[in-house]
């Protein structure tokens, strides 16, 4: 019974730890490579949420959208719409943690999953 109990404690713990981490939340502004502050490229959009995404949320949906810790997210897009997405990752859901992403980051991603179909 204590084995159990000891390795339901350390699952959560690790569960908690890979995706709750953050600390630090404030980040400098990106560097818009220079363009003058003319708009990004939807490809440097798809970019930038795969980079976001590969630091926020790979840890537990993993690196090729696969699932793992959290569920697979390879065809999401079939099931919410960017704005679901979007909830979700502001507001958490089941055992994710809300808030892990936010802002136009959020919303970035958010886009980017819808099209996974």
């Amino acid at each position: 019974m204590k084995k159990k109990l000891l390795a339901l404690f350390m699952g959560s713990a690790l569960v908690l730890g890979a995706c709750g981490g953050g600390g630090d939340t404030t980040q400098e502004p990106a560097d818009n490579g220079g363009n003058g502050g003319e708009t990004t490229a939807p490809a440097d959009n798809t970019a930038a949420a795969e980079g976001i995404y590969a630091q926020s949320c790979a840890s537990c949906h993993g690196q090729n959208l696969e699932g793992g810790v959290g569920p697979e997210l390879a065809t999401v897009g079939s099931r919410l719409d960017a704005a679901g997405i979007e909830d979700v990752i502001i507001n958490g859901r089941n055992a994710m943690p809300g808030g892990l992403i936010k802002g136009d980051d959020a919303k970035a991603v958010a886009e980017w999953l819808a099209a996974k179909k």
